[in-house]
């Protein structure tokens, strides 16, 4: 990037950091604040899209610090959550999370992560998942972080073996499906269509509909 860029770049993440540090305020220090905006800029800065640093910096930043406040009990849990763990959070756990999502509408609160996550969303699972009305184009790979664990009522691993820390008084599933990675949009289509037939079970579980 040119020197201007990278002021600018600089300029919308002190922004991103005035807007957590203001949302945060009162129910974290503000040394706790400032390391996750640092860890979660380290973790993003070198994206190969530098438009989209501060928007996944916030993000990251945010969900982390609300993770966290559900664990230490200075922010209520209102509703389940769910957290859905492949390797490199750009295929399978994408898919489950926007899934979930759209079937919960709200009745779960949904997060994903990656034990190794890659740059960017398979665009061939973006494409499936188009097909049945979730976007996903607003996500992005995210690394597994100890907090969003602990904060979850039930975790989901897709072939990320033993990277899952496991905690006393969770759920923890393990769903056995094939990864989109290299495969075409045809031979996605089915795990999607499983994974699909896999969360609305998972939703029921969580939250039975009413009679």
């Amino acid at each position: 990037m040119s020197t201007a860029d990278d002021r600018v770049l600089d300029d919308h993440l002190h922004s991103v950091a005035a807007r957590v540090t203001d949302e945060f305020s009162g129910v974290f220090s503000t040394e706790t604040i400032a390391r996750f905006l640092e860890e979660s800029r380290d973790q993003f800065i070198d994206a190969p899209i530098k438009d989209f640093v501060p928007v996944m910096v916030e993000k990251f930043a945010r969900d982390r610090l609300r993770a966290l406040g559900q664990v230490e009990g200075s922010m209520t849990k209102d509703v389940p959550e769910v957290l859905f763990v492949c390797v490199h959070n750009a295929g399978r756990s994408q898919m489950a999370a926007g899934l979930l999502s759209k079937h919960a509408g709200g009745r779960v609160h949904v997060r994903s992560a990656g034990s190794d996550p890659a740059d960017r969303i398979n665009p061939a699972v973006v494409a499936v998942m188009e097909e049945v009305g979730v976007d996903v184009t607003q996500e992005f790979p995210k690394p597994l972080t100890d907090e969003v664990v602990r904060a979850a009522d039930a975790v989901i691993t897709m072939g990320c073996g033993d990277a899952c820390p496991i905690y006393p008084g969770k759920r923890y599933l393990d769903w056995d499906l094939d990864d989109p990675a290299g495969r075409s949009v045809e031979a996605i289509r089915p795990i999607r269509d499983e994974l699909d037939r896999r969360v609305q079970e998972l939703l029921e579980e969580l939250v039975p509909a009413q009679a």
